[in-house]
């Protein structure tokens, strides 16, 4: 079983978010896919992971890069696998089909919930993987940037 968990954000944007998110799936150890909604995208997180932070290093890369098969982290729009990885984080709109997650332990769908289709889609994604019976949590974003989780 997959475990879902649903990140609405509110009050801070995706490139805040995305890299703190990022560090604490790395901690764990398992490499990690970043499944971007459309390619004009990848490039933009590929260096917000390299710039965020001067005391924070999260190895990771592109297919310009190359090497996917060795990136512990690997940005891509395309939904192969590459790298392998267990944990997968979802940016910008990028739902694939749900028969696509089955390789991954844990995917996280980080959403805009300022942005009315961007809400529509995880809400659509959401019941998607409800009528699967798959493991879900919605985590909200609080007035302070952090996240509460809601049953």
């Amino acid at each position: 079983m997959t475990r879902f968990d649903f990140y609405h954000l509110q009050k801070t944007p995706l490139e805040e978010v995305l890299p703190k998110l990022t560090e604490k799936a790395f901690a764990t150890g398992k490499r990690i896919k970043i499944l971007v909604g459309n390619e004009e995208r990848v490039e933009f997180i590929n260096t917000l992971l390299w710039t965020y932070s001067e005391e924070s290093f999260l190895p990771h890369g592109s297919k310009k890069d190359g090497f996917a098969e060795e990136q512990p982290i690997f940005i891509s729009s395309d939904i192969k696998n590459e790298n392998n990885a267990l944990l997968l984080i979802l940016v910008d709109g990028a739902t694939p089909d749900v028969s696509y997650f089955k390789d991954y332990e844990r995917v996280m769908n980080i959403f805009d919930g300022n942005d009315e289709d961007a809400l529509e889609k995880a809400r659509s994604f959401w019941k998607n993987i409800k009528s699967l019976n798959e493991e879900l949590h919605y985590w909200q974003q609080r007035s302070n940037g952090t996240f509460e989780q809601k049953v």
